[in-house]
C-alpha cells in the first residue's frame, strides 16, 4: 500500500480511536506496570531508617576521589551530587534507586518488543522486573546494586539494536554508545566484569563475532577502557586494596557461600519462583532459530552464572542480568502460546503466569520493601512463615539483616554527644572519635553535627584512606570495639561511657563506647597499623 494511502487511512480514525489505540498500546502498558515503583517508592522510601552502606556512601561523597577501597567511585560521586542539590533525607537519597528501577523496568519491557515481542511480551517482561523480590530490594536502598539492573540492561538493549540495525554502517557505529556504557558501568561496580566477559564468549560462539572485525567494536573498548582506566589508576597506586579487601572477607567466612544447586535455588526464590521460569524460557528462546541472531545474551547468562557458581559470589550478583532474560522469556512465552498445539491454552497460560509472578512477589514484598510497620512486618512474617535470604552470616537479631542495618544509628550518636557534651571545651577539642566499622562512622559523620559532634576516624575500609587528621590519640572516644581487653592494651586509662544497644538494630552491633584516655602510640605514626579492610 503505498504511503500515501497509510496517510489517508490514518487520517480517516477518529481522533478519539487513536487515543484509545495508544492508551492501550505495548510502551504505554509497560508505563503502567513502571508507574507502580514510584507508587512503592511513595510507600516506602522513608520508612524506617538509614541502611548501614548509605550513610557510608555519603561519607565518601565527602571524599570525592576516582575510587574506595571497597567499590568504584560513581556512587561517592552521586552521593557528592545529592548534597548539592536535593539533599540527603531518605526521600532524596532513595530517589534516583527508584527511578533506576522504574527505567529498568521500562528498558525491560522495550527490550522485549525489540526481540520480537507483541505487548503481551512487553507486559510480561515489565512485570517480572518490577515484582522480582531482589530487583524490588535492590531499588530501594542507595548502594551501586540500584543502578546494576539499568546499566547491564541498556548494554544489552545497545547489542540488540547492533544486531537489528540496518545498514551495517549505522550498526557498527553503536559500539561506541556500548563503550560508554560500559565504561560507567565499570565504574559503579566491577562486577560486570564477569558477565562482559561472558558476552565476549557469546559473541565468539555467535554471528555477531563479525564486530571482531570492525574498527568500531574496537573504539568502543578503547572508550571503556578510557573512562575505567582512572579507577584502575587509582587502584595501582593503592596497591589494589579492592582485591585486598576481597580476600580478607573470603577468609572471614563473613558470606554465605552456597554450592551450585543451593545457587540456583537461591536464584529462584529472589525472582519470587514463578518468574524464574521466564529463565528457562529465555534460554529456549536464545538457543531457537528465532532467538539466533541474539545468541550471545545466552551464552552471556550461562557463561556468568557458571562464574559465579564457580567463585561462589553472592547471589545477588547474578541480579543485574535478569531484566534482559525475563524480556527474552516473555517472548518466547507469547510466540509458542500463538503456535496452534499452544492455541487452546493461549487464553489461560500467559494471564495464570502473569498473575502467580504478581501474587509470589507480593506476598514477599514486605521482606524486602519496608510497607508495615515494624510490628506488622513481625506479625506477617510470623503468620506466613517467610523470611528474608540471608547473603551474610550475622547474629540472630529480632529483624533480618536488610532491616536491622536501618535502626539505631542517629541513636548511637546521640549517647556518644551525651557524653561528649560533658567534656571541657579543651578536651573536645582534643577528642576523636574512632570507629571500627564504617556504619558507626557513617552515622557518626551524618548524624553527629547536629549533635554537636566531630567528623569520625576509623581504619575501617576507606576511613583508613582518610586518615586520623590533626588527631594524636591523647583523648579517643572508639566505638565497635568488643573486646575490653583491647582496651587495656592500648589505653592507659579508659571508661565505659555508654552502650549502643538499640532493640531493633543488629545484636553484634551492642557494643559498649568506650573513652581511652592515652592511647599508647601517637596516632599519626601508629596508623598504618591501624587498618581494617574486611
Amino acid at each position: 500500500m503505498p504511503a500515501s494511502t497509510h496517510t489517508a487511512v490514518a487520517r480517516d480514525i477518529p481522533a478519539s480511536e487513536r487515543r484509545r489505540s495508544i492508551l492501550a498500546s505495548g510502551t504505554a502498558i509497560v508505563l503502567y506496570i513502571a508507574s507502580i515503583r514510584i507508587i512503592l517508592y511513595l510507600f516506602a522510601g522513608p520508612n524506617y531508617g538509614y541502611f548501614r552502606d548509605e550513610l557510608y556512601y555519603l561519607a565518601c561523597g565527602e571524599h570525592s576521589a576516582w575510587g574506595y577501597v571497597d567499590q568504584p567511585p560513581l556512587i561517592g560521586w552521586i552521593a557528592w551530587l545529592l548534597t548539592h542539590t536535593i539533599g540527603t533525607s531518605l526521600w532524596a537519597l532513595r530517589l534516583l534507586p527508584a527511578l533506576a528501577g522504574t527505567a529498568t523496568v521500562v528498558l525491560a519491557g522495550l527490550l522485549a518488543r525489540e526481540l520480537g515481542g507483541r505487548r503481551w511480551a512487553m507486559f510480561l517482561a515489565s512485570l517480572a522486573s518490577l515484582m522480582a523480590p531482589i530487583l524490588l530490594a535492590l531499588s530501594h536502598l542507595f548502594t551501586m546494586n540500584a543502578f546494576d539492573p539499568l546499566l547491564w540492561t541498556a548494554i544489552a538493549f545497545l547489542i540488540i539494536r547492533i544486531v537489528k540495525a540496518d545498514p551495517p554502517a549505522s550498526r557498527d557505529r553503536l559500539w561506541i554508545a556500548v563503550g560508554i556504557v560500559i565504561g560507567l558501568t565499570i565504574l559503579n561496580k566491577y562486577a560486570v566484569v564477569f558477565w562482559l566477559a561472558g558476552l565476549l564468549v557469546g559473541m565468539a560462539l555467535t554471528p555477531l563475532r563479525r564486530s571482531f572485525r570492525t574498527r568500531w567494536f574496537w573504539l568502543g573498548c578503547v572508550i571503556a577502557a578510557i573512562i575505567a582506566l582512572p579507577n584502575f589508576l587509582w587502584e595501582w597506586r593503592h596497591n589494589f586494596p579492592f582485591l585486598e579487601l576481597m580476600h580478607n572477607v573470603r577468609a572471614s567466612g563473613r558470606d554465605i557461600l552456597l554450592p551450585p544447586i543451593p545457587y540456583l535455588k537461591a536464584q529462584a526464590e529472589m525472582l519470587g519462583y514463578i518468574a524464574a521460569i521466564l529463565v528457562v524460557f529465555a534460554l529456549f528462546f536464545f538457543f531457537s532459530k528465532q532467538g539466533r541472531p541474539y545468541r550471545a545474551l545466552g551464552w552471556a547468562y550461562l557463561f556468568f552464572l557458571a562464574q559465579m557458581m564457580l567463585l561462589r559470589g553472592k547471589m545477588y550478583y547474578v541480579a543485574p542480568v535478569y531484566p534482559m532474560i525475563f524480556a527474552a522469556g516473555a517472548v518466547w512465552i507469547d510466540r509458542a502460546t500463538r503456535r496452534p498445539l499452544w492455541l487452546w491454552s493461549n487464553f489461560w497460560v500467559k494471564p495464570l503466569l502473569a498473575l502467580g509472578i504478581f501474587a509470589v512477589a507480593a506476598v514477599y514484598a514486605p521482606t524486602v520493601l519496608p510497607v508495615l510497620s515494624v510490628p506488622q512486618f513481625l506479625a506477617y512474617t510470623h503468620a506466613l512463615g517467610i523470611e528474608q535470604q540471608k547473603f551474610e552470616h550475622t547474629a540472630p537479631s529480632l529483624l533480618p539483616q536488610l532491616y536491622s542495618d536501618m535502626f539505631g544509628w542517629e541513636e548511637m550518636a546521640q549517647k556518644v554527644a551525651a557524653y561528649y557534651n560533658t567534656l571541657s571545651p579543651d578536651e573536645q577539642r582534643r577528642t576523636a572519635i574512632f570507629a571500627n566499622n564504617y556504619g558507626y562512622a557513617g552515622a557518626i559523620d551524618f548524624f553527629g553535627p547536629r549533635y554537636g559532634l566531630p567528623k569520625s576516624i576509623g581504619g575501617h575500609q576507606s576511613y583508613w584512606l582518610w586518615g586520623p587528621r590533626d588527631y594524636t590519640g591523647e583523648s579517643v572516644i572508639v566505638l565497635g570495639e568488643g573486646h575490653e581487653e583491647n582496651m587495656q592494651t592500648k589505653c592507659a586509662s579508659y571508661t565505659i561511657v555508654g552502650h549502643t544497644n538499640y532493640p531493633l538494630s543488629r545484636p553484634d552491633d551492642w557494643l559498649p563506647i568506650y573513652h581511652c584516655r592515652g592511647f599508647k602510640w601517637n596516632l599519626q605514626e601508629a596508623w598504618p597499623k591501624l587498618k581494617s579492610w574486611r
